[in-house]
């Protein structure tokens, strides 16, 4: 795989400098496709050599996808960001279809504070999969994270459905019950925010913000 990887960066390098080769797309979700931006014949080629050496090299597309898939995880935890954006754009080149990628690039985006754009991405990825409580704790955070820059309670109302959902799907979530609290003690609806409250110290009494308890159980 390392001669797969090596293969690939220098056939970008070779490009790049090309005038009808977009730049470092590579670290662009869907490689720039959703803000409208068309690769030139040289990276199409590399795409297709690209896809060819996985068929080469794995017993199946699934097994190349998967490899890439876990390689941009690693990356992303590694919170080598640009590695693991080209990581979910060569696993995104294998299969287009799996929610799991376009989850990865809402992450990313996340990270790098393009709440907005972020959206896109995690509505893309529920829509193959809507059964992944962790993508809507992803989608809602974002929700949440736009709030707090617009002070908008719309999207905190979309944030608090987004939980909602992620709780639904999985009962232990603590991170979804703990951000349900937080989020019904801004709108001043104890009943719903001890509620959460009394769930989320079930799971992790740690997992509540200090200053949320303290205005939440404030007489």
């Amino acid at each position: 795989m390392k001669q797969i990887h090596a293969l690939i960066i220098v056939f970008f390098l070779s490009c790049s400098s090309s005038q009808d080769c977009p730049e470092n797309i590579n670290i662009l979700p869907m490689y720039g496709m959703n803000s409208g931006v068309k690769k030139c014949k040289e990276q199409l080629q590399i795409d297709k050599d690209f896809i060819e050496e996985c068929d080469k090299y794995f017993k199946s597309r699934d097994e190349a996808f998967t490899r890439h898939l876990n390689e941009a995880w690693a990356y992303f935890y590694k919170k080598d960001y640009d590695n693991s954006m080209k990581r979910f754009n060569q696993a995104w080149l294998l299969d287009s279809t799996n929610a799991d990628v376009y989850w990865g690039f809402g992450n990313i985006l996340g990270m790098q504070l393009k709440f907005e754009e972020s959206l896109i991405y995690f509505n893309k990825s529920i829509k193959l999969n809507s059964k992944n409580a962790k993508v809507w704790l992803s989608l809602g955070t974002s929700y949440a994270q736009i709030f707090v820059k617009t002070n908008d309670t719309k999207w905190l109302n979309q944030a608090i459905d987004s939980f909602k959902k992620s709780a639904n799907l999985d009962n232990k979530n603590v991170e979804a019950y703990s951000q349900l609290t937080a989020s019904y003690t801004y709108f001043m609806k104890k009943d719903s925010a001890l509620k959460y409250l009394k769930i989320t110290d079930k799971l992790d009494p740690n997992a509540i913000n200090p200053d949320v308890r303290k205005l939440l159980l404030k007489k």
